[in-house]
């Protein structure tokens, strides 16, 4: 009976011995994870101050820009204003008879020398393209040298 109950007490120590280990690595892990929340809580804060110090940032420099274009907004008006009595208005210049011939001359080129290419038509394209803008391009400059001279001796 002895026998039996040193068995008995020493079988218990070992099983509460291994208990209190269980209980102290739960606890450690209760630990650490804590650790980890708050962590995480501290990166998540960091993370959304500097968000919002960037959307500060860009609000500053929409400001600034919209100031910027209110200010030349005012100066062009007020340069309007004062420069529309001293100047007149000149009428914009369209494209020249030159321009016109050579762009038209390529469009018609290119679309010639690909219906009559048999084989390549990129290629025929490309080429009746470049004569026609050359074409057009010469026939445009004829067209402008005329209007010149019309110009000059009125």
């Amino acid at each position: 009976m002895k026998k039996l109950a040193l068995i008995l007490v020493s079988a218990l120590a070992i099983a509460s011995c291994k208990n209190a280990a269980k209980e102290q690595a739960e606890a450690e892990q209760a630990k650490q994870a804590t650790i980890d929340s708050i962590r995480m809580e501290v990166a998540a804060k960091q993370a959304e101050e500097a968000r919002q110090k960037t959307i500060d940032s860009m609000k500053v420099v929409a400001e600034r820009q919209r100031i910027q274009r209110q200010q030349v907004i005012a100066s062009n008006n007020a340069s309007t204003t004062t420069s529309s009595t001293t100047t007149t208005t000149t009428q914009k210049k369209g494209w020249s008879n030159t321009a016109k011939g050579a762009v038209i001359g390529a469009g018609v080129g290119a679309v010639t020398g690909a219906v009559v290419s048999k084989r390549k038509k990129g290629e025929g394209a490309l080429i009746g393209g470049a004569a026609g803008a050359i074409l057009g391009a010469g026939v445009g400059s004829v067209v402008d040298e005329k209007k010149k001279k019309e110009a000059a001796g009125q």
